[in-house]
């Protein structure tokens, strides 16, 4: 079992810069890779980027590729997302997401663990 929290949420003006956390615990004996998403208000939840457990492998959605960074700290078992240049279309909740395995994909329905979710709001 894995369990997920994010942070970092929170208001920030168009144009700047945001970094959200993820921690896993639990027994993360096996591989896994780490991803986030986000659902817009009234929108279907999408895949904003993703990271291998090796973090030799990254996918990134062409809506942030350039502006979002994804990285693991293997010291503190956590994944962040580094937002920069950040527009009011980001506006979501952002979800972080743990697939069992040695792959990095893309779909939602890969992922088996699921934090609880953290709003991000980009104001004009």
């Amino acid at each position: 079992q894995v369990q997920l929290v994010e942070s970092g949420g929170g208001l920030v003006q168009a144009g700047g810069s945001l970094r959200l956390s993820c921690a896993a615990s639990g027994r993360t004996w096996s591989s896994y890779a780490l991803g986030w998403f986000r659902q817009p208000p009234g929108k279907e939840r999408e895949f904003v980027a993703t990271v291998s457990w090796s973090g030799g492998g990254k996918s990134y959605a062409d809506s942030v590729k350039g502006r979002f960074t994804i990285s693991r700290d293997y010291a503190k078992n956590t994944v962040s997302l580094q937002m920069t240049s950040l527009k009011p279309e980001d506006t979501a909740v952002y979800y972080c997401a743990a697939h069992v395995g040695s792959s990095w994909p893309r779909s939602e329905y890969e992922y088996e663990y699921w934090g609880q979710g953290t709003q991000v709001t980009v104001s004009s």
